[in-house]
């Protein structure tokens, strides 16, 4: 065959697969109501494990790489488990006949869960422009008021909202909860259903199966049940906690990582003559860090400074970096070797019950 006649043949595959694919994703939906008429879990871990495997030894059989393979039916389990979980949410909603105002609803992370509330059922009403909400006579009418803005503004909304008492569940979806602990405490004070929560994943999030939520208990049960309810039908992995708790570990979880890969790139970047050559290098390890780090420049230096700045327990963390560097760097200088291996042993052992937790819930 010519070059050209081998490449229709291609495109025509390619249709085929595709065909195929919405074909799969059809057979997914039906699946996803089985599975609630039957009240069985979204996700069956032991039939995905199952799946995989088979495929693995079909691929061998027909000369195909058994990781491609895996690759691939990972990522059909993927959207798989994308269409039930939406068809979960659209039919478990609880938003008939309820509304719902989202403040800062046009922003990334707002707009994502206007989509969420309206999928469940909700009639949503967002509010984008600094004073429009300020404009709405009853607050009452509304069940749900999620405050989605920047944290400055978050902060002086939480305590406008608390003069005004409305009768719904507010809750906020900030990063950090010391900018808001005046607010959230202020809505308390006046008897508002009030909870805070922060989504451990970011606005282009489809599928949340192994992603966490948390919810900030404020000493209102059914502001927490309220909230809580809302990601009920997903796969989302619910974690409570109190507001001191959760800016001491988020130091670490954001605060931490943000910093070290901040480290990493103005290391590179200053570097002097090395700069262009390193551009030019690669390892594995050098690599795979390099993608995440080139994640974080792209990031937001408003949001990231907050994140770093306004942590009542931001110093620990950044204070625990600096003495493992530090440990780190006389280690090297003095040539000790114990110290070194010290180091690499317990992360090595922290990492590995890590990977244990992880792979629990994967």
């Amino acid at each position: 065959m010519t070059l050209d006649e081998l490449r229709q043949q291609l495109d025509q595959l390619d249709g085929d697969l595709l065909a195929l694919i919405a074909r799969r994703q059809a057979i997914s939906r039906e699946v996803a109501a089985a599975k609630r008429a039957t009240g069985r879990a979204t996700r069956d871990y032991k039939r995905e494990r199952e799946v995989i495997l088979g495929v693995r030894s079909r691929a061998e059989t027909l000369g195909v790489s058994g990781d491609l393979a895996e690759d691939v039916m990972r990522l059909l389990i993927r959207s798989s488990l994308t269409t039930q979980e939406r068809a979960s949410v659209a039919t478990h909603g609880a938003g008939s006949g309820k509304r719902a105002l989202v403040i800062g609803g046009a922003g990334k992370m707002g707009g994502w869960f206007v989509q969420f509330l309206a999928s469940q059922g909700f009639d949503v009403l967002v509010s984008d422009l600094p004073d429009d909400w300020r404009e709405i006579d009853d607050l009452d009418v509304f069940d749900f008021i999620v405050v989605a803005t920047p944290l400055g503004a978050s902060g002086v909304i939480l305590n406008e909202l608390a003069l005004r008492r409305p009768s719904g569940v507010v809750f906020d979806l900030g990063s950090l909860k010391s900018p808001l602990r005046g607010g959230l405490n202020a809505l308390k004070a006046a008897g508002v259903k009030v909870t805070s929560l922060h989504p451990m994943f970011g606005p282009g999030t489809e599928l949340l199966s192994n992603r966490h939520v948390i919810f900030i208990d404020m000493g209102n049960a059914a502001a927490l049940a309220g909230a809580r309810a809302l990601f009920q039908p997903t796969m989302a992995e619910q974690v409570v906690m109190s507001l001191d708790e959760h800016d001491r570990l988020i130091a670490y979880v954001l605060g931490l990582s943000h910093a070290l890969n901040i480290a990493f790139f103005t290391a590179l970047a200053e570097s002097g003559e090395a700069a262009p050559r390193l551009s030019r290098l690669s390892s594995t390890t050098f690599d795979a860090q390099l993608d995440v780090a080139s994640d974080v420049a792209e990031e937001s230096p408003e949001l990231y400074y907050e994140i770093q700045a306004l942590n009542d327990y931001g110093a620990e963390s950044l204070q625990a970096l600096s003495q493992a560097v530090e440990r780190l760097r006389g280690a090297v200088l003095k040539r000790d070797f114990a110290t070194f291996r010290t180091l690499m042993v317990q992360g090595q052992e922290y990492l590995r019950d890590r990977r244990q937790e992880v792979a629990q819930r994967a």
